[in-house]
């Protein structure tokens, strides 16, 4: 299938005029316009979106280990353009990130049609501090265990694209040395000060989890992870950008700090993503969904009810360049759950998962390996 008349975003993040063709499910002849090409009228042709940290949608979770609820989940987020995802997992006992890892696979190695592509795996858990657990369960923090986390790898055929720790834990920088090999090292839920962060991040992480959530605030005379991670080029950062977790001049201001060439954003979206107001579950806690926010019975508040592309859009109402939110919803993403070789990009060979949209990124049509939806 042929396509012309399209603002295409290029791999040099930006908007150029042309057209596209898609050949057994990939991208070919990228703005290239052919005679017989469907016009697009001038609209806009982003990748399709990448949500590397995402608990669920639909009243399913990722970590039910449920192969029905991880397709319905994928099925969601399809429809919304989010056309891959690196679910997260939970700080649950071992034995339950093993089911759900199992359940990713299945879906992994048997695609569905029409169904977002499941890529990967964030092991969000159990590597964290409790001072800074969030909305995880205490129950089960473990110290940073590379034997049992190179176990859960292994046994789901390297399903797992980003492992989490609290760099302030006994054993932290011996884990990043040797998992860093594997999947990209991030740090998460943590209470650490300037030094421990960026030991880990020398020893070879190279992702920050949810940026200013779960971790200690900017100080002058304690600049802490975030500090380290911004002076680090080979550091990005996660960002949720549902308009409650991050405030509007925080999303600027993390867009100022690491350049939209290191900023992810995720959507951290939990089972109630998608449904109305009520009680759900969260790794065993319950979580009770009102006017969009999700909180535990203490009123902490947990994951995000809002999907990625929705995310993106707030990004650029918060006052995010256009090219730089797309950027980091889907290059970024991509590169750090070492997939660029497939997704990420509108680029020749490369799957062909697009949206179509106006130039304000109001979705229109989304298409996975060139097939609407």
């Amino acid at each position: 299938m042929n396509y012309k008349n399209a603002y295409i975003y290029t791999e040099d993040f930006r908007f150029v005029p042309g057209g596209f063709s898609v050949e057994n499910g990939k991208f070919c002849d990228v703005l290239l316009e052919k005679e017989d090409a469907v016009d697009l009228g001038g609209a806009y042709v982003i990748p399709g979106l990448i949500d590397i940290h995402n608990h669920g949608n639909s009243n399913a979770d990722f970590s039910d280990g449920s192969y029905e609820g991880d397709v319905k989940m994928a099925r969601y987020l399809a429809s919304v353009g989010v056309t891959s995802f690196a679910p997260a997992t939970m700080t649950l006992p071992y034995e339950v990130i093993a089911k759900a890892l199992a359940a990713g696979l299945q879906l992994k190695k048997d695609p569905v049609e029409g169904c977002a592509r499941l890529l990967g795996v964030q092991m969000e858990g159990p590597f964290f501090s409790e001072k800074k657990k969030g909305a995880q369960n205490a129950e089960y923090l473990r110290l940073p265990d590379f034997e049992a986390f190179r176990k859960l790898y292994e046994d789901s055929k390297g399903l797992i694209s980003i492992v989490d720790l609290a760099p302030e834990l006994e054993g932290a920088v011996q884990f990043v040395e040797q998992a860093k090999a594997l999947c990209t090292v991030s740090i998460a839920h943590t209470d650490s000060d300037y030094e421990p962060a960026k030991a880990a991040i020398d020893a070879g992480a190279t992702h920050l989890t949810h940026l200013y959530n779960a971790m200690p605030p900017i100080h002058h005379r304690k600049p802490g992870v975030i500090g380290a991670a911004s002076e680090n080029e080979a550091v990005s950062a996660e960002l949720i950008c549902d308009g409650i977790h991050v405030h509007p001049s925080s999303v600027r201001m993390a867009f100022k700090l690491f350049g939209a060439s290191r900023m992810v954003l995720i959507s951290d979206a939990l089972r109630c993503c998608g449904m109305p107001d009520g009680e759900y579950e969260l790794g065993g806690q319950q979580v009770f969904l009102a006017e969009n926010v999700a909180r535990l019975a203490d009123g902490t508040i947990a994951g995000s009810a809002t999907n990625l592309y929705d995310c993106m859009r707030n990004a650029l109402r918060f006052g995010i360049a256009r090219e730089d939110a797309v950027r980091a919803a889907t290059w970024n993403p991509a590169r750090q759950i070492r997939a660029l070789d497939r997704v990420g990009s509108i680029a020749n060979g490369k799957l062909a998962d697009f949206v179509i949209c106006d130039a304000e990124l109001n979705r229109k049509a989304v298409y996975l390996g060139g097939n609407q939806i």
